[in-house]
């Protein structure tokens, strides 16, 4: 049996992780415990979400996880978006957590394609 950690789709969003909290640590001191705190939670959960699922054993309950792990996703991005309308954020980089979180959301769904019955 695979682990969790031999997932590409895990590595990829490890790589996220570590962009996301390099990205907001370029973030204002007054977004610290808003923001900040929210992205960085958002973007912890997916690679704990994907873990999480694959140790529970079966399909059902990793597929579960997974959607959770997308839903954070979605969670995120929207944060991002919010975080480049802020005037003190605007002018940050955000194209590497673009992409890998673009990455990680295609994995994600073909990842859970995959686990639908087959008809």
């Amino acid at each position: 049996m695979k682990t969790y950690k031999d997932l590409v789709v895990w590595q990829k969003s490890i790589e996220l992780v570590l962009a996301t909290y390099k990205l907001t640590d370029q973030f204002p001191r007054e977004e610290v415990f808003s923001l900040t705190s929210q992205i960085r939670r958002a973007v912890v959960s997916i690679p704990s979400n994907i873990a999480e699922g694959k140790m529970r054993g079966g399909n059902i309950e990793f597929k579960r996880f997974l959607f959770i792990a997308y839903a954070s996703g979605a969670e995120l991005e929207t944060q991002l978006i919010i975080a480049k309308k802020l005037p003190k954020t605007t002018r940050l980089d955000y194209n590497e957590v673009d992409s890998l979180l673009e990455e990680v959301m295609k994995m994600l769904n073909k990842l859970l394609s995959q686990l639908e019955p087959k008809a």
